[in-house]
């Protein structure tokens, strides 16, 4: 069953310390985190004891490919240092996605970084140019064909909503490879991103896919929001991915 957790993009500005924002993250009933920005510039044994302490799980981290590039020890090496062992790269541009020729070389690359994270697992997070219709199949489905299982996948059920991609069913064919979801909510007819619930993404039969009977499941539904996000709403936001991804609250 899916955990929930947040990618502290959402919290981007709130002007706090990152331990302060990791108490507050598991006073709402969070019970992973997945990093991206301010953590390079954090007190490391600090967020570590945090962690400890409050019982958090770091789910992954966002790194960018060049930076993965550039010196994939030292990044393994220091989200390992926080407890991490799955880095996402979050976005490729959309020239990679134009053929399948390129995304065969995408592929490629991100198998390349893989090879030198020392054992940190490697993920790759969607956004909408992944969708495009190369012929056969979408280039997200190119992608995951041409990786091996060296390369996992964060599915944004949002962005994939939004490009006409059907989460649920990419779940059912690619569930092996999916083990994190990110969570948010769209109006279809606005393109607008909406509170959780809100909107017209099937964040429930989205959940019950993710925990079908007979396929691996997704570990963790990562709550991602653009704009403002108020940490005193964040108690909400843990009981709606409760309700829409698990059913917890339904099943009792």
């Amino acid at each position: 069953m899916a955990r929930p957790a947040i990618q502290l993009y959402s919290l981007r500005e709130v002007d706090k310390p990152l331990p302060a924002l990791l108490d507050r993250i598991a006073d709402a009933g969070f019970d992973g985190v997945e990093f991206a920005y301010r953590v390079g510039d954090a007190d490391v044994t600090a967020v570590v004891e945090t962690l400890d302490d409050r019982e958090l799980t770091p789910v992954a981290a966002h790194v960018p490919i060049d930076r993965l590039e550039d010196d994939p020890s030292a990044e393994a090496a220091f989200y390992r240092e926080l407890g991490c062992e799955r880095l996402v790269v979050p976005h490729l541009d959309a020239e990679h996605f134009e053929s399948t020729a390129a995304v065969v070389r995408a592929g490629q690359r991100l198998e390349a970084v893989a090879d030198d994270l020392a054992g940190v697992d490697l993920l790759y997070h969607n956004h909408r140019q992944e969708f495009v219709d190369l012929g056969e199949r979408p280039a997200f489905e190119e992608l995951i064909e041409a990786t091996d299982d060296r390369i996992g996948f964060e599915l944004d059920v949002g962005h994939a909503a939004l490009a006409g991609a059907d989460s649920m069913d990419l779940l059912h064919r690619y569930g092996d490879r999916i083990p994190i979801i990110h969570v948010r909510d769209a109006d279809f007819d606005t393109g607008e991103w909406v509170p959780l619930g809100e909107g017209d993404v099937d964040l429930a039969g989205i959940g019950m896919a993710a925990r079908e009977p007979g396929t691996p499941g997704v570990d963790w539904a990562v709550y991602e929001q653009e704009g403002d996000v108020s940490l005193h709403g964040l108690d909400g936001v843990v009981t709606t991915i409760r309700e829409l991804m698990t059913h917890e609250d339904r099943e009792q």
